[in-house]
């Protein structure tokens, strides 16, 4: 059995706590709009940083809808948005605004879990790497067939191929 790549796990579930803070964060804007507002910026904030996929060690990865665009952005900040340790302390910060309004505490617990799992993924040496895009090769008309057959396809012997009296009074 293969190793886990807990990157894509952390991945999965920052992005979820970002979306659930971004959802969450108008639900608190009648009572503590300073907690809301800096709860819906971290949300927003999570969710550029966490959109783009990374590329997988071994196998495919599936790209997001529209990730060339963020992956872009995120490449532009190098290492501090590759590393997993810097993402880790990242989302614990980002988890403290959220972490007062009651219409946020989901987001709030899916960041601490999803900056637990980014640093157990940085402690076992994974960093975030962009999916880049291979270049594709124009395609060759009839170049799946080189040769045409040599030989007519296999038939039935004749006697196979007469229909039976049965199956002609049937």
């Amino acid at each position: 059995m293969g190793q886990i790549e807990w990157a894509m796990w952390a991945n999965e579930q920052a992005l979820a706590a970002g979306l659930s803070e971004c959802w969450g964060a108008p639900g608190g804007l009648g009572t503590e709009s300073i907690g809301a507002g800096g709860a819906g910026a971290a949300g927003v904030l999570i969710c550029l940083l966490e959109y783009p996929r990374s590329k997988r060690q071994k196998g495919s990865t599936m790209e997001r809808c529209g990730q060339k665009y963020l992956t872009a952005v995120v490449k532009v900040f190098g290492p501090l948005t590759r590393n997993y340790y810097i993402r880790a302390i990242l989302h614990a910060a980002l988890a403290v605004p959220a972490g007062f309004l009651l219409s946020t505490i989901l987001g709030t617990v899916c960041l601490g879990i999803a900056s637990g799992i980014y640093l157990l993924a940085a402690v076992r040496g994974e960093e975030w790497r962009p999916i880049e895009q291979k270049p594709r090769e124009p395609r060759q008309i009839g170049g799946t067939i080189k040769q045409p057959p040599s030989n007519p396809p296999p038939r039935p012997p004749v006697d196979a191929r007469k229909k039976q009296p049965a199956e002609v009074g049937g």
